[in-house]
């Protein structure tokens, strides 16, 4: 069902009509000054380049009256808001009217250093709770926030409470993530979330033909959340109970889109012969507006419940806080401005005049365009009364507990695969470092049991807002327990990427948010970081910092076939700012890779990381990790800065650098090139991200370590190179350049077969065969 709220006119409920009045003005404040923000910025501040600077004064405008009620009458301290990209400039002008922001940043919109084109947790500099900018990833934020709320309070304590509210174009809505996690079985419990959606019904370059509400209400109510529609104003809605006021009701709600827009572009003469219409019931509605000034009418189409202060309060009073809840507030694009309502106005900026006629409107000085209200205004005090209410307390980081580098196990020497590495050293941790794994939480879509999780979910169990019954647990054939209780430690999605790394987002900046430090760590098919790669990109711009693993991976999933064989993500890892990627052969690299990850999360100075694992058995002795413990120590730095010599020859005339999965193919070329008569080194590369960044050091071009490109590939070992990998061949291309070596580079270009793997590898031509063939290339 549908609420519509009727509130006796609209009144805010038990708001007093003085702080109404105080609020209607502050909005105007807050138009204003958001749209003076973006004049300045493309208007008055010089622009040497010529380059259009931008913003969006009409987006910003449709928001003032939601903003302006929420900020300044119903968040509180607790509260935590994602404001839709476009309205960046009017979640400044209240910042500012705050006194959370300085004068001198409302003249630095999208300027290098100053006020960010999006809300930005990490750039600005006033208080941003979301960063948005990426349709549909800043909307869906607050949902996995309230969970990672819900995980820190129930674990650790100091999550709080309050609510998680999202503000959206009803064009964003458009976009899939919205529905993957609205759909997700976690979300129906989460009643602190509220999204409002700004129902103008205009996308960037049109009117948004049809009439979606309806549906879009239908979609939401089936998902069980609360749907309130605030459609009308209180004037429309006084018009509606006088004669005529049903006709004229029924002739706006099954207006389309395009017609009631091109009304709100009419004079008022024009709008009294075109809003009736046609029909019996025209006569009516031209009876019932004959009445009104030229004014009045216009300001009737106009009155919608998006900008109506009163009714925004009351909906935010009937929120049902067991249940999320969506608000389709109705409103009009570029409200209040002289661009109101035409179909191009989403980047249209004010010309001079107009800016200069808007300010004798709305009481301002363009010359002086920042000024506050005045002390001792009503207007004032509101703002100082918000500012008090909304004050947090200043946030105390409880530092992360300390990672071991290395769990001291001996190295394995068996048959096995750096996936299973990952269960096992979640296992250990839980003995060696318990402080560390009660940190530990991870994260899955559906295939925790078939990326080695299984033993990880048995000790830890799988977390639930409430405990949740067992039913398998006295069968003996189970082998994965699955407890769901408020103390688990893994979460479990359905099979939607977006909505994992969403969550891994959340999970990795609740030592921001609550000062409690999280280690968050995801597992999904290697194949579909594709699918992920964008909101895990914005995750981590947004302070998020957290592991993603990418497994099983590549063209070694050789029966599968290549929709599910991932050739691309091994460059994908070294290309994501903040994060370093890593990917791996033996388990015991494994092992370190992840610890060094772990420690690496949870503070200002972190970062996330992507790990790229292999389900294929490979014999872990021949890692040949040395047993003295200092030799022991040394391949550990090695490993975790991105390369460590597996294998040297006395007089090497090749080197061959290989990653992951292709190692043992290297060590099988290495022997038959040795037979031959041709001696070779293999270097086993464990993050080709990071000795990307040790070369771009060395170059000065970063402040990261470069000691380990003399270490692996020094000058008086420098020969030819063959670099191999499952994926694609230019990740690793560049090592050549570190001691400018000849060089050839194998690798996955096209898309996979399915096949054993031999067959695979040669068809790929990474196999042991083409290693030796490159590298007799190279060097006769």
């Amino acid at each position: 069902m549908v609420a519509e709220l009727r509130s006796a006119g609209g009144n805010g409920g038990s708001v007093q009509a003085e702080e109404l009045a105080a609020l209607a003005s502050v909005e105007q404040r807050v138009l204003w000054l958001s749209t003076a923000i973006i004049d300045h910025a493309n208007r008055v501040r010089p622009n040497p380049s010529g380059l259009k600077v931008g913003g969006h004064q009409a987006s910003s405008a449709s928001m003032t009256s939601i903003m302006t009620a929420l900020w300044f009458h119903a968040l509180t301290a607790e509260d935590r808001v994602s404001v839709k990209p476009h309205a960046s400039p009017v979640l400044h002008a209240i910042n500012y009217l705050l006194g959370e922001l300085d004068e001198s940043y409302l003249t630095t919109l999208r300027a290098f250093g100053g006020l960010q084109s999006y809300p930005s947790r990490s750039k600005d500099p006033d208080l941003v709770d979301y960063s948005t900018g990426s349709v549909g990833i800043g909307a869906t934020a607050p949902l996995w926030g309230a969970l990672a709320r819900r995980y820190v309070e129930g674990h650790f304590g100091g999550g709080g409470r309050g609510r998680q509210y999202s503000l959206l174009g009803d064009a964003e809505l458009d976009e899939g993530a919205i529905w993957e996690a609205v759909q997700d079985s976690m979300v129906p419990g989460l009643g602190e979330v509220v999204w409002i959606v700004d129902l103008n019904r205009q996308s960037l370059d049109r009117v948004i033909p049809g009439i979606a509400a309806d549906k879009l209400q239908g979609m939401f109510a089936a998902a069980g959340w609360q749907v309130i529609s605030l459609k009308y104003g209180r004037f429309l809605k006084e018009l509606f109970k006088r004669p005529g006021g049903e006709a004229l009701r029924a002739r706006i709600d099954v207006m389309g889109n395009p017609e009631y827009q091109r009304l709100l572009r009419c004079s008022a003469d024009e709008l009294r012969e075109r809003l009736p219409g046609t029909g019996s019931t025209a006569g009516p509605i031209a009876d019932l507006i004959a009445p009104l000034d030229d004014a009045s009418l216009l300001a009737a189409l106009r009155n919608l419940g998006g900008h109506d202060i009163g009714a925004l309060l009351d909906a935010f009073a009937g929120v049902d806080d067991t249940r999320p809840t969506v608000i389709f507030a109705y409103t009009v694009k570029g409200h209040g401005l002289p661009t109101e309502g035409h179909p191009q106005n989403h980047s249209s900026l004010l010309t001079a005049d107009q800016m200069t006629a808007l300010a004798d409107r709305l009481g301002t000085d363009l010359d002086h365009p920042w000024t506050r209200f005045g002390e001792g205004s009503a207007e004032a005090a509101l703002c100082a009364a918000a500012a008090q209410r909304l004050r947090r307390p200043e946030q105390v980081l409880q530092k992360p507990p300390a990672v071991p580098a290395d769990l001291a196990r001996p190295a394995p020497t068996g048959i096995g695969n750096t996936q299973q590495a990952l269960g096992r050293v979640l296992l250990d941790l839980t003995r060696r470092a318990p402080e560390a794994a009660a940190r530990i939480v991870t994260v899955s879509p559906d295939v925790s049991s078939s990326t080695n999780l299984g033993g990880w979910l048995n000790k830890v169990g799988v977390w639930s807002p409430t405990e949740r019954t067992d039913w398998f647990a006295d069968d003996a054939e189970t082998i994965l327990h699955w407890r769901e209780q408020p103390a688990g430690q893994h979460v479990e999605l359905g099979i939607a990427e977006t909505n994992l790394v969403g969550l891994l987002g959340e999970l990795g900046a609740t030592w921001s948010r609550w000062g409690q430090p999280l280690l968050p760590i995801g597992v999904v098919y290697d194949p579909f970081v594709n699918r992920a790669l964008e909101p895990w990109s914005f995750g981590i711009y947004a302070g998020g910092q957290s592991i993603l693993v990418g497994t099983p991976s590549g063209v070694t999933l050789a029966p599968e076939g290549g929709a599910h064989q991932s050739i691309t993500t091994p460059s994908l890892g070294i290309e994501q700012p903040g994060c370093v990627a890593y990917e791996p052969a033996f388990a015991i690299d494994t092992e370190w890779c992840l610890l060094a990850a772990l420690g690496n999360l949870a503070g200002p100075e972190g970062r996330s990381a992507y790990l790229r694992l292999s389900t294929r058995p490979i014999d872990q002795s021949t890692a040949a990790v040395p047993s003295d413990p200092a030799a022991r120590e040394r391949r550990r730095r090695h490993v975790t800065a991105g390369a460590y010599r597996l294998r040297q020859h006395e007089k090497p005339v090749v080197t061959l650098a290989a990653m992951g999965a292709l190692v043992p193919e290297a060590l099988a070329a290495a022997d038959r090139l040795a037979a031959l008569g041709h001696g070779a080194d293999v270097v086993c590369v464990t993050s080709p991200d990071l000795l990307f960044r040790a070369l771009q050091a060395r170059r000065g071009l970063s402040d990261d370590p470069a000691w380990i490109l003399d270490q692996v590939f020094p000058h008086d070992r420098a020969t030819p190179l063959v670099t191999v990998l499952d994926g694609h061949p230019h990740t690793l291309a560049f090592l050549s350049t570190i001691q400018n070596v000849p060089v050839s580079t194998l690798g996955v270009t096209r898309f996979g077969q399915s096949g054993a793997i031999e067959d695979v590898y040669r068809y790929h031509r990474i196999d042991t065969d083409s290693i030796v063939t490159t590298a007799l290339d190279l060097i006769d």
